[in-house]
C-alpha cells in the first residue's frame, strides 16, 4: 500500500476563478477610466475632483482596489506556498503582506472618500 502525503491548501479552482474574475473587474475599470479620460480630458486638479465627486466612480474605484488587493494576495500567497518551505518564515511574510494590503485598502478609502 502506498501512503500519500497530501500537502498544500488545495485552493486550486477557487483561486483560478477569483484570479480571472478580479482580472476582468480590473480590466473593465481600466477601460472605463480610459473612456472617462478621453471624454472629459482633465488637466487640472479641479477637473479630477469633479470626476471623482460622482459616487459611482468612487464605488467602482474602490471595487477596483479591492479586486487588486485580492488578486495580489492570491498571487503572493501561492508564490510563497510554492517557494518558501519554512513554515515560520512563510507565515511571517504572509502576515506582513496581509497587513500591507489592509493598510493600502484603508489608505484607498481615505483617498477616495475623504
Amino acid at each position: 500500500m502506498v501512503k500519500r502525503i497530501v500537502t498544500g491548501a488545495h485552493y486550486g479552482l477557487l483561486d483560478w476563478l477569483v484570479q480571472r474574475v478580479t482580472a476582468v473587474v480590473m480590466a473593465i475599470y481600466i477601460l472605463l477610466v480610459i473612456a472617462l479620460l478621453l471624454f472629459f480630458s482633465p488637466h487640472e486638479y479641479a477637473d479630477w475632483k469633479a470626476i471623482f465627486a460622482n459616487q459611482w466612480i468612487r464605488i467602482v474605484s474602490f471595487l477596483f482596489f479591492v479586486s487588486l488587493c485580492w488578486h495580489a494576495w492570491i498571487g503572493i500567497r501561492n508564490i510563497l506556498m510554492d517557494y518558501i518551505h519554512e513554515t515560520g518564515v512563510r507565515l511571517t511574510i504572509q502576515v506582513l503582506v496581509i497587513f500591507s494590503l489592509f493598510f493600502y485598502a484603508v489608505w484607498a478609502i481615505e483617498i477616495i472618500w475623504v
